[in-house]
């Protein structure tokens, strides 16, 4: 098989050099755990503490703000377990790890609708968040790319005393994430999607918001989150965010944004019967999905794969999973349009050269299926 071409970042990025060079840097240091009082552990510590500022400093937080956690799965379900019990509101498009913790813990849960674009829709929202204690909304979508007006939605939070968190995880090192300009009281993020290693993640707690930790049984993270201090893989992250900070990663993804204006081009020219979901304006600059009428997404994407095209058809942590995407069908409520979606999203490695691969393979792929497919095409069916 030919080299890969890799056009699904927003599922992991490829690890960067510098926090590769920097886990095994630790790993072969002689630490002893971060928690433990002896000098092994003291090194360890200080490890692990340099880590939290350098992380703390990409979101213009305070290292005393930031928890680690296992990733941003376990992000969501502690700020879900904070608030058990009450009144919450969340988007219709949020990532499963806040839908579903919502509903496995908050009294009552308001769905907040999107417009076709992903995006909150705004008329009347205030009336539906009265009450709640806690609105949870992601900063961006992981699979239209929407950006959602997090700023304005903490003002008229604070006006009804309610605490707002979102789930950063897919924005940060694509655009400028802030929590003071934000205005956020809790941000989740994850490690693996700025080139840091998998399975770590950190939770932003404003001081003075209310906090209760899901897992219990250790004084670790200032008892805010028990189990051994998983000191390589923290030190990873910091590189990462230290790298996203040094080099200016957001600036960096407008560039990459070109690229994507040109992939939609291209496939909208050369694809039959495709259209586009992510929305023109208020986008991540790297995410781009795609519709073909009549031709699966997930037949899409298993044929570009054997050609060495990665794409994604959603949510990875999806994968596996047939029923049209959620995201998808809260934005249009249309289930063939969602079948036949393809996520395509750019890392700052991705060259034109990529894009004219990936497209010397797409269109046939897709008129094949097409081809082949059952569902009646024409212009009446096109959005």
């Amino acid at each position: 098989m030919s080299e890969q071409v890799d056009l699904d970042y927003a599922a992991t990025a490829p690890i960067l050099p510098c926090a590769r060079e920097k886990m095994l840097e630790v790993m072969g240091l002689q630490l002893g755990n971060a928690s433990s009082l002896h000098e092994a552990g003291h090194l360890a510590h200080e490890i692990v503490e340099e880590s939290r500022a350098q992380i703390a400093q990409l979101i213009g937080a305070e290292p005393e703000e930031i928890i680690f956690t296992s990733g941003g799965s376990e992000a969501n379900n502690t700020v879900m377990e904070t608030f058990r019990g009450r009144k919450v509101a969340t988007s219709a498009i949020e990532h499963p790890s806040v839908l579903e913790s919502a509903k496995a813990r908050a009294r009552e849960v308001i769905i907040l609708p999107v417009d076709q674009t992903g995006r909150l829709e705004l008329a009347g929202l205030e009336e539906k968040i009265k009450g709640c204690r806690l609105v949870s909304v992601m900063l961006a979508n992981n699979e239209l790319g929407t950006i959602e007006p997090i700023t304005w939605l903490a003002k008229c939070c604070k006006n009804y005393n309610i605490f707002l968190h979102s789930d950063a995880t897919q924005a940060l090192g694509k655009i400028r994430v802030d929590v003071n300009d934000l205005g956020v009281d809790y941000l989740t993020i994850s490690a693996h999607k700025i080139g840091g290693p998998i399975g770590i993640g950190a939770l932003y707690v404003r001081k003075g918001s209310p906090f209760e930790s899901l897992i219990k049984g250790g004084h670790q993270e200032n008892r805010r989150r028990a189990g051994t201090t998983n000191t390589a893989a923290i030190a990873g992250f910091g590189a990462a965010a230290r790298w996203c900070q040094e080099v200016r990663s957001w600036e960096k993804y407008q560039k990459i944004g070109k690229l994507r204006d040109d992939l939609k081009a291209r496939i909208l020219k050369e694809v039959p019967h495709s259209s586009c979901n992510s929305p023109e304006h208020d986008c991540l600059p790297n995410i781009l999905n795609m519709s073909f009428r009549a031709a699966e997404g997930e037949s899409i994407q298993l044929y570009l794969d054997a050609e060495g095209i990665i794409v994604g058809t959603g949510s990875a942590c999806a994968a596996g999973d047939l029923q049209p995407s959620h995201v998808l069908m809260a934005t249009m409520n249309d289930a063939e349009i969602a079948h036949s979606s393809i996520r395509f999203s750019l890392g700052l490695e991705t060259t034109n050269d990529d894009i004219d691969k990936a497209m010397t393979v797409l269109p046939k792929v897709v008129k094949r299926l097409q081809g082949i497919s059952t569902v009646k095409i024409g212009v009446e069916n096109e959005r």
